[in-house]
C-alpha cells in the first residue's frame, strides 16, 4: 500500500501547473518554453496568433494542464484525442482546444477516472531550425532521505519514458547530493553538464540552467521539482520545456502571495474539506473507515485491521485535541464514502481525555442521526474505563474494545 509515501505527497506538498510552474522559474531566470494558459477555444486562438507573431513559426504545442504526468500518451475519454498535441494551423489549435477542454484525460498516473481538463497551455515550438543536434534530458530535484541532502537526478535519456529507463537501464540515472547548508556548488554544476555529454556554448547555458533551477528550488521551498524534457534546442539553448513543482506546505507561511496558486479542483474533495477541520485525510480503497489520532497509531490501526483481513478506506488523523466537532466532520467525511462497512475510531487519551472523546462520539452519532453501519471505538490512555463506560451505556449502537486487536476483530462482525 506504501502509504506512508501518498501521506506525504498528498499532505505535504501543494502541486502546481505546468504553466504555474514555469512562471515562478522565469523569476529565478531559469529559461522556458514560453507560452499562455488558456480556458476557452477563444484563449488559445489568441494565444496561438501572439505564439506566430513572436516567433515566426506557424507550429505550437498544445497541452493538457492536470496534476498528472504521463500526459503525452494519455487520452480524453470523450474525444480520444491524446493530452499533448502539436498544431500546424489555426484550426489545429481550434480542433485541439475543442478537444481537450472540458473532457477527462486519462493517463498512467490518473487511473481509469482521469482528470478533467480545465485550462490548457498553448506553448511555443521548441523544434526550431538551427547549427547544432536537438536533444532531450532529464533533471529533477528533490529531497534525498537517507543521506539528509538534496538530490540532483538527471539522464541523458529525457522524454516521455523515463520511468522505463530508471527501472531497464538504472546505470543512466546520474545523481548528485548537494548539501543544504553549502549549496550546489560551481564544480557540481559543471559535472553535470559534462555527464550529459554538453560542450561549448550548451555547456555554459546548462551550468547557467541547472545553478538557477537550484535556487529556484531552495529558494521557493520546493519538495520537488522535475524537469522532463529538459532541452537543448538547435542554438544550443538549455530550455525547460515541461515542469512540474511540489512546494512544502510547511514552509508556505514564508510565500502566503504562492498559496492562491493551489487548485482545488485538482484535489479529492473529501481531502479538501478534511483540511477545513485541520483533519489529515488520504481516501485509499477499502472498506473500513478509520478515525485515530496521531499518524504513528494510524498506520498501526491500518495494520491491525490488514492482518485482521479488512482494508483500510482512509488514513484519518484527527490530532491530540480532538473533540465533538472534529469527531463528527471525520464521521461525515468518512461516511461519504459508499465503499465503508465499518467504522474504527482508536484514540490514545494522551493529550485529550478519554471519557471527553467518548462524549464526542456520543455527541457526533446523535447529531448525525441513525448510522447503519458497525462502529467501533477503542480508548486506551487517561480515563479510559470511564470512556468505555460511556459508550456501553450511551444505548447507541457503537461497541466498544479495550485492546487494539480486539477492536480489529470486531470490525469482522456483522
Amino acid at each position: 500500500m506504501k502509504l506512508s509515501l501518498i501521506f506525504v505527497a498528498k499532505v505535504f506538498s501543494m502541486n502546481l501547473h505546468e504553466y504555474q510552474a514555469k512562471e515562478l522559474l522565469k523569476k529565478y531566470n531559469v529559461p522556458v518554453q514560453e507560452g499562455y494558459a488558456c480556458s476557452s477555444v477563444q484563449e488559445a486562438e489568441e494565444a496561438y496568433r501572439k505564439i506566430k507573431t513572436d516567433s515566426g513559426s506557424k507550429f505550437a504545442v498544445v497541452k493538457a494542464q492536470i496534476h498528472a504526468g504521463g500526459r503525452g500518451k494519455g487520452t480524453v475519454k470523450e474525444t480520444g484525442i491524446n493530452g499533448v498535441k502539436v498544431a500546424k494551423s489555426l484550426e489545429d489549435i481550434q480542433e485541439f482546444a475543442k478537444g481537450i477542454l472540458g473532457g477527462t484525460l486519462v493517463t498512467v498516473q490518473t487511473g481509469p477516472s482521469g482528470k478533467v481538463v480545465n485550462k490548457i497551455f498553448v506553448g511555443q515550438d521548441m523544434y526550431y531550425d538551427g547549427p547544432s543536434e536537438r536533444q532531450e534530458f532529464y533533471l529533477s530535484i528533490l529531497l534525498d532521505r537517507s543521506s539528509g541532502k538534496n538530490v540532483i537526478m538527471y539522464s541523458t535519456e529525457g522524454g516521455m519514458n523515463i520511468e522505463d529507463v530508471a527501472h531497464d537501464t538504472p546505470e543512466k540515472i546520474f545523481k548528485e547530493l548537494v548539501h543544504p547548508s553549502g549549496g550546489l556548488q560551481g564544480f557540481q554544476a559543471r559535472k553535470i553538464a559534462f555527464n550529459l555529454g554538453l560542450k561549448g556554448e550548451a555547456f555554459k547555458n546548462c551550468v547557467k540552467f541547472v545553478t538557477n533551477l537550484y535556487n529556484a528550488y531552495v529558494g521557493l521551498d520546493c519538495s520537488m521539482v522535475e524537469i522532463n524534457p529538459l532541452f537543448k534546442a538547435a542554438d544550443d539553448k538549455i530550455i525547460a520545456v515541461d515542469c512540474k513543482m511540489n512546494l512544502d506546505d510547511n514552509a508556505m507561511m514564508r510565500h502566503a502571495d504562492l498559496a492562491t496558486l493551489r487548485d482545488i479542483t485538482e484535489e479529492d474533495p473529501t481531502e479538501v474539506e478534511a483540511g477545513k477541520y485541520n483533519l489529515n485525510f488520504v481516501k485509499l480503497d477499502g472498506n473500513v473507515g478509520c478515525m485515530v489520532n496521531g499518524a504513528g497509531l494510524a498506520m498501526a490501526t491500518m495494520d491491525m485491521i490488514k492482518l485482521s483481513g479488512g482494508e483500510p478506506a482512509n488514513f484519518l488523523d484527527v490530532g491530540g485535541t480532538a473533540n465533538a466537532q472534529t469527531v463528527e466532520a471525520g464521521f461525515k467525511i468518512i461516511m461519504k464514502d459508499p465503499a465503508v462497512k465499518a467504522i474504527l475510531i482508536n484514540i490514545f487519551g494522551g493529550i485529550v481525555r478519554c471519557d471527553r472523546v467518548a462524549a464526542g462520539v456520543i455527541d457526533a452519532y446523535k447529531n448525525m442521526g441513525n448510522i447503519e453501519i458497525p462502529i467501533i471505538v477503542r480508548l486506551q490512555g487517561t480515563n479510559a474505563e470511564e470512556a468505555k463506560k460511556l459508550i456501553d451505556e450511551s444505548g447507541l449502537k457503537v461497541q466498544s474494545a479495550i485492546l487494539l486487536s480486539e477492536a480489529a476483530d470486531l470490525v469482522k462482525k456483522p
